[in-house]
């Protein structure tokens, strides 16, 4: 009836989207956040839609479409969300212009990079090479941002001076040819509880 993949395999990406529209909505209402809770989840959505994806039986199709959906979710939560995080916080400058060019041209680059070292890497015979990132994962954003916002709550003056240099050296992090081991095992347990620890501490100043 419609196009596209409605399974399991790819629920959560299409979660982590939702997560990432609403946590917009939220943003240019200036309940920042709320919207930044909401970028935390989305990651966490990533986090595991490929382990979600890969417990499933998937045709060869479906796998593409995975590879594809999660790329371009990826774009709107981890490219484009966090730009409009940073102008709704009042960072609306020329230079935070700038800033925000090139982090976007520089998650875009290195998603496209990522779509085809995957399409060369289901050609590796080498598990240790299938392993690793190149560059580091436009998913980062969802625990690194919400870090610098905490320094808000705390620290105002720091926040102000340390997002844009933060949003910066990330972007050049994307791009950067270094390699990154995958999260797996108690990595992914230890990312989960830095989730829950960001959005602890928001949720307690929040209450405040």
């Amino acid at each position: 009836m419609f196009i596209g993949v409605y399974n399991y395999s790819v629920i959560l990406t299409y979660l982590g989207l939702c997560f990432s529209i609403v946590g917009m909505f939220f943003a240019i209402f200036g309940t920042t956040a709320t919207a930044v809770m909401c970028l935390i989840l989305a990651g966490v959505c990533d986090l595991f839609d490929g382990t979600v994806a890969r417990a499933c039986k998937r045709t060869t199709r479906e796998k593409k479409f995975g590879v594809q959906i999660d790329s371009l979710v990826d774009v709107v939560s981890f490219g484009v969300f966090p730009i409009i995080l940073g102008i709704s916080m009042g960072f609306d400058s020329k230079i935070n212009m700038l800033i925000y060019v090139f982090y976007a041209l520089a998650a875009v680059i290195r998603l496209a990079y990522f779509n085809v070292l995957s399409e060369e890497k289901s050609l590796l015979k080498k598990e240790s090479e299938k392993n690793v990132y190149y560059g580091l994962p436009v998913t980062s954003i969802a625990i690194i941002f919400p870090f610098v916002y905490n320094l808000n709550l705390f620290n105002p003056e720091v926040f102000n001076r340390a997002f844009p240099l933060v949003l910066l050296v990330t972007a050049f992090l994307f791009i950067l040819n270094i390699k990154i081991k995958k999260p797996s095992g108690i990595w992914l347990v230890i990312c989960s509880i830095l989730a829950v620890v960001e959005i602890a501490i928001i949720s307690v100043t929040m209450l405040k």
